[in-house]
């Protein structure tokens, strides 16, 4: 079945209409008021109005419509009437996800992929095809200019739906995935991060910096640590349901300690080590990187530094000082070796000891 794709010109303001050439459709265009041809571009186009959307819609009515997701949010109505089983699709989708144990994190994403890809088509999911799947993951690189995490997160959904709720394997069984980019983390030196603590006045802010450098925790970690996690006597820090769920203990260094008694002094937490502005609730991920890119700004630091950061200068300046890359890997619950492998790549400790040759000259 040809296709009818229906986007959206947003310099020209415009609803646009392209297909293969087939006489029905050009038929069908025509019928409709407001309707001009652009040869150099091989598309029709239209004012862009909700009337004139729902006309077209109309028009093509039982067609293949591949409708762009800009549209979407004025055809909601239009999309629902047409797809009746999706939110029961949604409900099946949540109940998969929830029975596999994915984390809430996981589940917000994969159910954001599934449903923008449904109203993409505003059909069936069933009644698509591979080359469907893919066309749609082509608008996303081309048209949308997605990341390549994004993109492969958007495979992950789509497989988890073909997969494990449609019962529809061979619908994504040869779905390629992105290339992984093979980027080096970004480090600070020491000298970098003492300058970010104490640039710090507020001894919660400076607790949380310190306590997530220190033991390279993860920003999600930070900030639902509780009270009990804190293992003074072992000068540890229990890390629970962490990436993958899984559970881990790592260092408590003791001049962190020192600033987090400080902390507890002045504000005495009860539950969540770091609390938020309403009862019973932690602090946000985001407000722990907006703590940290003001104490950046103002120890200024030209880097563009997240919390993410700090967690890679915890492990290169580990391996630099002689530990052992396996017990990084614990440290910082890595999975595979191979994660933990990338901080050779922008240690200095041995790659420092190599001289330029333009040094060579200067002796």
């Amino acid at each position: 079945m040809a296709s009818v794709k229906i986007g959206k010109d947003l310099q020209q303001g415009k609803i646009v209409v392209s297909f293969s050439y087939n006489p029905k459709f050009v038929a069908k265009v025509k019928a409709i008021e407001g309707h001009s041809w652009h040869p150099d571009k091989k598309y029709w186009s239209f004012p862009c109005s909700e009337n004139i959307l729902t006309k077209i819609l109309s028009a093509f009515n039982g067609e293949d419509v591949l409708l762009d997701s800009t549209l979407q949010s004025s055809t909601s109505q239009k999309v629902d009437a047409r797809l009746p089983n999706q939110s029961q699709i949604t409900e099946a989708v949540k109940k998969e996800l929830k029975l596999r144990g994915y984390s809430h994190k996981t589940q917000k994403a994969y159910l954001h992929h599934i449903e923008r890809y449904i109203s993409y088509f505003a059909k069936d999911p069933k009644e698509r095809s591979e080359k469907h799947i893919r066309d749609y993951m082509l608008y996303l690189i081309d048209k949308e200019k997605v990341s390549r995490a994004y993109h492969d997160q958007a495979v992950s959904a789509i497989k988890f739906l073909y997969d494990c709720v449609l019962n529809m394997p061979r619908a994504v069984c040869s779905l390629p995935r992105p290339r992984k980019e093979k980027k080096l983390p970004i480090v600070l030196s020491r000298e970098d991060v003492i300058h970010i603590f104490d640039s710090v006045n507020n001894i919660k802010h400076k607790a949380i910096l310190m306590l997530a450098y220190s033991a390279g925790l993860r920003v999600s970690e930070v900030v639902k640590l509780k009270v009990q996690d804190i293992d003074t006597g072992r000068n540890m820090i229990h890390i629970k349901a962490a990436k993958g769920r899984k559970d881990r203990y790592t260092i408590l260094s003791e001049v962190a300690l020192e600033v987090l008694r400080e902390y507890w002094r002045v504000y005495q937490p009860k539950d969540w080590l770091f609390p938020g502005p309403t009862q019973n609730s932690h602090l946000t991920t985001r407000t722990v990187e907006k703590i940290l890119e003001k104490a950046s700004q103002k120890a200024g630091i030209a880097k563009h530094v997240t919390v993410h950061t700090l967690r890679h200068s915890f492990a290169t300046h580990l391996l630099e000082g002689g530990t052992d890359l396996r017990y990084i890997q614990e440290l910082l619950g890595h999975k595979s070796s191979k994660t933990t492998e990338i901080y050779t790549h922008v240690s200095q400790r041995d790659i420092g000891r190599i001289k330029s040759p333009l040094d060579f000259e200067r002796k």
